[in-house]
């Protein structure tokens, strides 16, 4: 108990008395040093007095599928600050292979009677993951906000940002440069982000009376590795042109087209998607869209300080305007293409 005291008072930078009398719920401490304390102890992972548990701590969990991906700690940086300057203590937990699932997470974080949490790219936006852990938190009435988009049974708040649209951008970018034969770089397919940007390609191609072949399309992990052998397969097919789902799988499919011996963008266009940090700095300068990740992250925690306050909030998603950043990695299509490959059709007629 003693070392427990003498802890959580240099966390807090109080007396051990003052964290005492926090503890044992006596008179004449502030409240502002109290909800230190509790915080304080929530943190450092200490129980709580039975009297002091029915008190949700000020905490809210952020949690992130990976680090390795730079749009992720963009939103945790974006999302921290917003929370911190509304009197909450962001907790960061971050997922590795092998170790603290999704789920896991979960579970910690209603144990440490956290106030709300925020997920970004979470198992929610996977079909066929599991998805039991979201019902448990529907069950205790956690408040939780929901970044990108999300399958269809979960009853949270989202915050988007517009697939559709962000595709749309990237047609018709390439198409003003002349490609016809383009490419898409997806997620895992039961991915819903990747299926509506699946779906807007196929209906932007639609309405100008063209196909998009299956040969067209290739699904990846959002990882370099990934992107690379993915364009290596649409490159052989005679694809001039890739739109990425993230930047990280656009820079492997620029490596892949360089390691076939074809230059970036005078052979080969890439556009990426988040616009995540120093995609400006690479050579050629990426062009990618970018996510409004400001307006996007102090939506979301709008939306969860005001679940955590009891005022109603709106269950709708809320589709963020995406802006496409032309950059050096896109440029008018070859004059001498590929030829196509049997069953590859040209994307627009």
């Amino acid at each position: 108990m003693t070392r427990r005291l003498a802890t959580v008072a240099k966390k807090v930078g109080v007396s051990e008395a003052t964290v005492s009398r926090v503890l044992n719920g006596k008179p004449g401490v502030s409240d502002a040093t109290r909800a230190a304390v509790l915080t304080a102890l929530d943190v450092l992972g200490y129980e709580r007095p039975t009297q002091l548990r029915g008190e949700r701590a000020r905490l809210v969990g952020l949690v992130l599928p990976e680090l390795s991906n730079p749009i992720f700690p963009a939103f945790a940086e974006v999302v921290g600050g917003a929370l911190a300057q509304q009197g909450f203590t962001p907790v960061l937990c971050t997922q590795t292979v092998g170790g603290v699932s999704e789920a896991d997470y979960v579970e910690l974080l209603l144990q440490q009677h956290v106030s709300g949490a925020i997920f970004f790219g979470g198992l929610y936006a996977q079909a066929e993951s599991s998805h039991e852990h979201y019902a448990r938190l529907a069950e205790r009435n956690l408040p939780t906000v929901l970044m990108n988009a999300a399958i269809d049974d979960l009853d949270f708040p989202r915050v988007s940002c517009d697939d559709a649209v962000a595709v749309e951008q990237g047609m018709t970018h390439l198409a003003s440069l002349g490609h016809e034969r383009i490419g898409l770089i997806l997620g895992p397919p039961d991915h819903v982000p990747s299926r509506r940007k699946l779906a807007a390609a196929r209906r932007w191609i639609g309405q100008r009376g063209g196909e998009l072949p299956d040969t067209a399309v290739e699904h990846a992990l959002f990882t370099l590795e990934g992107g690379q052998a993915a364009a290596s397969r649409l490159i052989q097919r005679g694809v001039t042109a890739v739109i990425c789902a993230s930047d990280p799988i656009a820079l492997g499919a620029i490596r892949s087209a360089r390691r076939r011996g074809l230059s970036v963008p005078q052979d080969f266009s890439v556009i990426g998607y988040d616009d995540s940090m120093f995609m400006n700095c690479i050579d050629p300068p990426l062009t990618t869209v970018r996510q409004p990740i400001e307006a996007m992250g102090r939506a979301a925690v709008d939306l969860l300080s005001g679940q955590i306050s009891g005022t109603p909030v709106d269950h709708d998603e809320l589709l963020f305007e995406p802006e496409l950043v032309v950059r050096g990695s896109t440029g008018p299509a070859p004059r001498a293409a590929q030829p196509q490959q049997p069953g590859v059709e040209a994307t627009s007629r």
